[in-house]
């Protein structure tokens, strides 16, 4: 099975015979192997490369694989990174297996298949052979013996020389004396030898096991880095030989999984500096006290529990990191190491502090205990400590903190505990960081003179302490987000304050101002005020950044009475709140501003002379307003780069295209009928969004010149769809995303509504943070990934959660460095709760979370798995020696614990999901998803409350982006609305006591509960002409459509009848023994578009027939109608009920012929042999159209005839693949007003038509009809 070639150009069908798939199938713990050959590089994919396929068992050792391909060793390589050799006891397959399961693969056959993936080896790789990879080859040994001199004049000879390159250094020495020691390491800068000799060698990250023998030669290496390798201890070169380096003075050796402490480490008497993080030591050897000269020790990342007494020798130590190990207590080795002023143990096993035992280190100045399971502080005695001045409590499980004995305490870090009360020392404190708790009470005794930043938001404050008004050099106070009703007077005209946050609290009023203040930032959102101090711009000359949304404002204070404003008001943020035109002019004394959000007032119109003298402003949001037009003045706001000015009724565009700056421009949800553009664009014009205004019409003209804009959102025609009519009235959506202040665009969305042939839905949304590629990656492969996974298996948890591991896996070689959050959300038929319609599963993992609005509430459907929210996953990365840094960060690069891609996190970041299931009901009205940005500024309820009155779900998630902005969010945010209309009364199936009317009967109109906004189509959800965020029904379509099976049912019954099946409709629809069979095969006839999708092509409709409400309405079923009954029965009516034999059930022979523009459709049967349809290709060219199914779509000029397909095709095409679904008889749905009329027409077409079968003339003289697929 060797086969020879790239990996790309293999298939499973070449890799495995019919005999290999049998004895797999026998046995799950049996698998295969992949062996990779040397020149395997991510690099070079497209060369020749050795691949074999090994089959194995889980207890086949690495040994016995060696011995049957001839190989001496195997190598692993994780996530395209280092590669390691496998000890021969080693277990190749149960190492993919266990790999496999704990990234989240439950079922066994599962995981034997996914270990069969060739595309694993992005994350998990065997070789035969050490590979060489290409991101190291500029650290590749290259030696050989060379003719070398000194200088370039005559006088220095020429020498034969050993050279030998390793890495960024040159090594010389001579022939004959290599091995002496005698030898120049060169440094090589810009491909040039520097002259000078180098001191640090850096091998990280280079999968050695040893150290290569060349630079034993030298005795100039004092620094020398080997972190992130897979060091040996016995080895020629491995770390039992490195006491060789006379010099040597730094050693790092961190994350070698050394699991064992190299006791001959300790005689090297020379070493300073020692980092051994991250080996999983378990106790340290009594000998690491003969390092007498060490400085700094770094042990982060073990599993120690206590440390030897030895280590107190040494006394020159001035650094030592035990952070995440599983220390209980603080080690009393302490006591004796006196050079150390810090304690760093975050992350240990802490559960009491003794402060007593902190008192007895007069040498300790800083500590550092967070991330530990501290519940309790201790206090031995009354004696004050007089050394401590930096104590770090983060993330712990205090719920009372008392540390006023600490008097010389200047920084205090307590936030995310679960803080009631707090006491502390005031004489020499200076920052004090306490958010995230639940005080009611902070005590500072004596009153901070020092105290310069004080952060206590997030807690249930109902007032600012008195000791904080009395702070005389505070400079940062931070109480948002508690119970304030009221702001002292000391505080807002105190003389230090530079930036007071108050927002999300009951403050209902500001005190006035009597002198002036220096206060700089200024941020009351999201309060109960209805107006400010009027001396607030007079009095704060230095305010540059006021932010008063979600208020109740009705005015704004006058910038100042003299004519000249001294105002240097820069940002200024009033979304949400109850102004009116009459504020606008006040905007005119701030001549400063740069940035403006007046979104969701009550506006009507913006004065042109006041904003003619905005000239400084940069960024204007309007939104949400009731503008008609924006001034033409705004030409002359030469720095403007952003307006958005959505959801208005603006119907002119703005004269923004002259403007020279100008980059971002949303004008969606107005009421725009037309564009003057000039001849050229400005080339900074970057994003353009143009869609929701259903009346505009863009010429090609138009189009062509705004070709050159990165983003061009416009809205899109639907395309013709089977069953875009039907999920249209269940769910609607809209999509909002805006970049901030960023430069570019790292979130994308999935949103498909007529997922799997109409059946159900599926929304997706991707924030990859820093990087836009692997968002991108996840929108395109998603949902053919669901869809795949859906047919394999109907529970919730397992297809999600597979769709998940395998979007990880498909991420290939950019999922390596890269990761994004990823929330998917899928609407299908409930078919576990029967008093439901529609289930809704939601999946995520990251920070992208949904929430479902039940009955006016919101219901969090989602798990935001990052370190500060979720302790249970904090604590399992901590258990699995992950080194999390002090902004909260998993090795520093992100907060999340689970996410798709960063495999080379694992086993830290997990791409295993969060998955929820409800069953949706009338009370559910919509659903929100949003990303982390989105949910950091706005609760669940606001969310909810914000777009629930909203008829546009496009107007609501722009609408929920331009609030994230207004209230302080500079990073991307994005939003998806869905609308649910999910209810009983939208259902008409007879199983909900609905009767159904005959085949002359009449249907009562169906009344659809909230429709969604007619002038904007849920398909204009802000993409169109950049790279799509939403896939159109065709592409899953054509996916799926092989799935349903073209055999049509044949019922044969001794009695010849055929019982009436019960009518269901697409709330309820027939239970199928497939998972996504195509819904009955029935299609209503209308003068604009067919139920089933296809269009009729009238540019006019048909005077008199119209659907829903219309004056006919007729359906066919393909499949079951009973064409041979119909031709002999007298009337249509009497009959319609009768069986027919048994061959003829296949199809149906039917015509519907509309006699003039004024009288109703009539329903003809007709004979197959009369109406067998010409289907050539110049037919069908001449006549039709192709649609995305298939299907045939005559371009007749009037509707003088509507035929249905007289048999269906066996072909596997169309909508003809669809199984046999027995439908109610055909009937009409016809005005009471005209019942007598149809049928007194009925009645005399039955009686004239002759009853023998017409001649070949007659025949001839039939109108043409064509074949329309249904």
């Amino acid at each position: 099975m060797k086969r020879n070639g790239s990996r790309t150009c293999l298939n499973r069908r070449s890799r495995f015979g019919s005999r290999e798939r049998d004895w797999l199938r026998e046995d799950v713990r049996r698998g295969c192997v992949y062996l990779y050959g040397a020149d395997t590089t991510a690099a070079a994919t497209t060369a020749a490369s050795d691949l074999r396929l090994v089959l194995c068992t889980v207890d086949t050792p690495a040994s016995e694989i060696c011995a049957g391909e001839g190989r001496e060793s195997l190598y692993l390589q994780l996530h395209g990174d280092l590669v390691r050799r496998l000890e021969p006891a080693e277990r190749p397959l149960q190492i993919v297996y266990d790999y496999l399961a704990r990234l989240g693969f439950d079922d066994p056959v599962r995981i034997q298949e996914e270990a069969a993936d060739p595309d694993l080896g992005c994350m998990l790789r065997f070789y035969g052979e050490k590979p060489c990879q290409m991101d190291h080859l500029d650290r590749i040994l290259l030696s050989g013996i060379y003719n070398v001199r000194k200088g370039k004049t005559q006088l220095h000879k020429w020498a034969e020389r050993l050279v030998v390159l390793c890495g960024t250094c040159l090594i010389v020495s001579s022939v004959k004396d290599c091995q002496t020691g005698k030898m120049h390491i060169l440094p090589l800068v810009g491909g040039k030898v520097v002259s000078q000799r180098i001191s640090t060698v850096d091998l990280s990250c280079y999968s050695l096991e040893e150290v290569p023998e060349h630079l034993f030669y030298s005795q100039d290496i004092t620094y020398l880095n080997l972190r992130h390798n897979f060091m040996q201890l016995d080895r020629p070169g491995g770390l039992d030989t490195l006491y060789r380096f006379s010099q040597l003075k730094g050693l790092n050796l961190s994350h070698n999984k050394l699991g064992l402490f190299p006791v001959l480490l300790c005689e090297i008497s020379t070493l300073t500096e020692l980092n051994l993080s991250c080996n999983g030591f378990h106790d340290l050897p009594s000998q690491i006290g003969n390092l007498l000269n060490l400085q700094t020790l770094c042990l982060d990342g073990n599993f120690l529990t206590t440390l030897p007494e030895e280590l107190g020798n040494l006394q020159q130590l001035s650094s030592l990191g035990i952070s995440f190990n599983n220390f209980s207590h603080i080690p009393e080795v302490y006591e004796k190491l006196t050079m150390l002023d810090k304690i760093v143990m975050a992350g240990n096993r802490l559960e009491v502090l003794n402060l007593g035992v902190l008192n007895r280190m007069s040498h300790v100045k800083h500590v550092d205990l967070r991330m530990n399971h501290l519940k309790t502080i201790v206090i031995e005695n009354l004696e004050g400590n007089k050394y401590i001045t930096h104590m770090d409590l983060r993330d712990n499980h205090l719920a009372d903190l008392d540390l006023s004995s600490l008097c010389s305490l200047e920084q205090l870090h307590c936030e995310r505990n679960q803080l009631r009360e707090l006491a502390l020392s005031g004489f020499s404190l200076r920052t004090l960081r306490a958010s995230s708790n639940r005080l009611t009470a902070v005590n500072v005794y004596p009153v901070p003179s020092q105290l310069t930043s004080l952060e206590l938001s997030r807690n249930l404050l109902e007032c600012v302490p008195d000791w904080a008004c009395e702070a005389k050099k505070m400079e940062i106070l931070d109480v948002s987000y508690n119970l304030l009703t009221e702001v002292p007077m000391r505080i807002l005209s105190s003389l230090s304050l530079r930036k007071l946050m108050l927002g999300h609290n009951q403050v209902q009023s500001l005190p006035a101002l009597v002198d002036h203040i220096p206060l700089e930032v200024l941020d009351v959102q999201h309060n109960v005020l209805t107006r400010l101090p009027d001396s607030l711009f007079s009095k704060a000359l230095n305010l540059r950044y006021l932010n008063a949304s979600a208020n109740s404002l009705e005015s704004l204070p006058s910038a100042g009475a003299g004519e000249e404003s001294l105002s240097a008001l820069q940002l200024l943020y009033l979304t949400n709140n109850l102004l009116t035109d009459q504020c606008v002019p006040v905007l005119v004394g701030h001549p400063h501003l740069r940035i403006l959000h007046l979104a969701n007032n009550q506006l009507q119109t913006f004065p042109a002379s006041k904003l003619n003298k905005l000239e400084q402003l940069e960024e204007l949001n309007l939104s949400g307003n009731k503008l008609k037009t924006i001034p033409t003045t705004i030409a002359n706001c030469r720095r403007l780069h952003t307006l958005v000015a959505h959801s208005n009724n603006i119907s002119i565009f703005p004269e923004i295209l002259q403007l020279p700056q100008i980059q971002f421009v949303d004008l969606s949800c107005n009421d725009l009928t037309e564009i003057l553009i000039p001849e050229t664009l400005p080339a900074t014009l970057q994003d353009l969004d143009l869609t929701g205004n259903t009346n505009l019409v863009l010429e090609h003209k138009t189009l062509d010149t705004f070709s050159h804009i990165t983003t061009l959102k416009i809205d899109q025609k639907p395309l013709p769809t089977t069953d875009s009519t039907v999920t249209s009235t269940f769910w609607s959506h809209g999509l909002a995303e805006m970049a901030g202040q960023r430069n570019k665009l790292c979130i994308s969305a999935l949103a498909v509504d007529n997922f799997a042939e109409g059946v159900g839905a599926v929304y997706g949304m991707f924030d990859g943070d820093r990087n836009e590629e692997l968002p991108r990656l996840l929108q395109c492969t998603m949902a053919d990934v669901l869809l795949e996974e859906v047919q394999q298996s109907t529970a919730d948890t397992v297809f999600m959660a597979n769709t998940f591991l395998v979007s990880h896996r498909k991420l290939g070689m950019a999922g390596q460095k890269l990761g994004s959050s990823a929330l998917l959300c899928y609407i299908r038929p409930d078919t576990a709760d029967p008093t439901s319609s529609f289930s809704l599963t939601v999946a995520n993992v990251g920070t992208c979370q949904a929430v479902l609005c039940r009955g006016g509430k919101p219901v969090p459907l989602s798990k935001v798995f990052s370190l500060e929210q979720d302790l249970e996953e904090a604590q399992r990365v901590k258990d699995q020696k992950a080194i999390i840094t002090e902004d909260n960060k998993v090795n520093g690069v992100t907060c999340c614990t689970r996410m798709l891609g960063c495999t080379y996190l694992y086993p830290w970041i997990l791409p295993k999901p969060h998955i929820s299931a409800t069953s949706l009901t009338i009370q559910d009205e919509l659903l929100i998803l949003g990303n982390k940005a989105l949910w950091e500024h706005l609760s669940y309820t606001e969310a909810v409350n914000a777009v629930r009155r909203v008829q546009d779900p496009l107007a609501a998630a722009k609408k929920l982006c331009t609030l994230a902005q207004s209230y302080g969010c500079q990073d991307n945010v994005g939003a998806m609305v869905v609308y649910l209309n999910i209810g009983e009364e939208g259902c008409t199936c007879e199983m909900n006591g609905l009767t159904l009317p005959g085949p002359v009967g009449f249907a009562s109109t169906t009344i659809i509960k909230d429709p969604p906004k007619p002038t904007t189509p849920s398909s204009s959800s802000g993409i169109a002409s950049e790279f799509g965020s939403e896939m159109s029904t065709s592409e899953v379509s054509s996916e799926v459509g092989s799935t349903a099976s073209d055999e049509h049912n044949t019922v044969g019954l001794d009695t010849g009848l055929l019982p009436r099946p019960e009518r269901r409709c697409s709330l309820h629809p027939t239970p199928t023994s497939g998972v996504f069979q195509r819904q009955p095969s029935c299609a209503t006839f209308s003068s604009n578009q067919s139920d089933n999708g296809l269009d009729s092509d009238d540019d006019q409709p048909v005077e008199g027939v119209i659907t829903n409400g219309s004056k006919v309405e007729v359906e066919v079923d393909i499949h079951c109608c009973r064409g041979r009954d119909l031709e002999n029965s007298p009337t249509l009516t009497e009959n319609s009920h009768n069986p027919c034999p048994e061959e003829h059930a296949r199809g149906s022979f039917f015509g519907i012929r509309r006699q003039n523009s004024v009288n109703s459709g009539i329903l003809l049967p007709v004979n197959k042999d009369k109406m067998e349809l010409q289907k050539s290709p110049s037919t069908s060219c001449l006549y039709g159209k192709k649609l995305s199914n298939g299907s045939i779509v005559p371009l007749e000029d009037s509707l003088n005839l509507i035929e249905v397909a007289t048999e269906a095709p066996k072909k596997k095409t169309g909508y003809f693949a669809a199984p046999t679904q027995l439908e109610p008889e055909d009937q009409f749905v016809v005005p009471r007003d005209l019942e007598d009329e149809v049928k007194e027409q009925m009645k005399q077409h039955q009686e004239g038509r002759p009853e023998p079968e017409p001649s070949e003339e007659d025949r001839t003289e039939l109108p043409e009809e064509f074949d329309t697929a249904l």
